[in-house]
């Protein structure tokens, strides 16, 4: 068995779609990002390819690369998968939060297991994620970014 650690931040904006765990959510404010900035994805990244030592996301998906400009991060999830796969990994569980003063996304993350969970090939209950709010303080609570956690264990 193996853990690994991921950790996403993005700034928030008017005018782009907020898009976390492959949902969009309505909302004034979107976040700003080379993909489509879903901080949530980018944290389950980090955490798996962390745990199998296959380095980070901006190794492997730059900012630099105009591939993957605007790039739904679903797919990017997808490829994470065909790497742990290749090197013979599974997913055991992940447990994420995330982090926003707003909107409320609670409601959304039964959707967001759903989603993602499919793109994993693994069961939703293997899928833990949990909103909490900043209290209003920095800039989380400010609501001038989101940002996201994830623990992932692989076998």
């Amino acid at each position: 068995m193996r853990i690994g650690f991921g950790h996403d931040v993005h700034a928030l904006v008017e005018g782009v779609p907020f898009i976390i765990g492959g949902v969009e959510i309505p909302h004034y404010k979107g976040a700003k990002g080379h993909s489509d900035a879903d901080v949530l994805i980018h944290a389950i990244i980090d955490a798996l390819l962390g745990a199998a030592g296959l380095r980070d996301i901006g190794h492997h998906f730059p900012d630099t690369d105009p591939r993957f400009k605007n790039t739904d991060s679903k797919l990017l999830l997808a490829d994470t998968m065909t790497m742990l796969q290749n090197n013979g990994f599974k997913i055991g569980n992940i447990d994420t939060t995330v982090c926003l003063e707003k909107p409320a996304i609670a409601e959304y993350i039964p959707k967001m297991q759903a989603v993602l969970s499919e793109v994993m090939q693994i069961t939703p209950d293997r899928l833990s994620i949990k909103a909490k709010t900043n209290e209003k303080m920095g800039f989380v609570g400010r609501e001038e970014g989101v940002t996201a956690y994830a623990v992932a264990l692989i076998y």
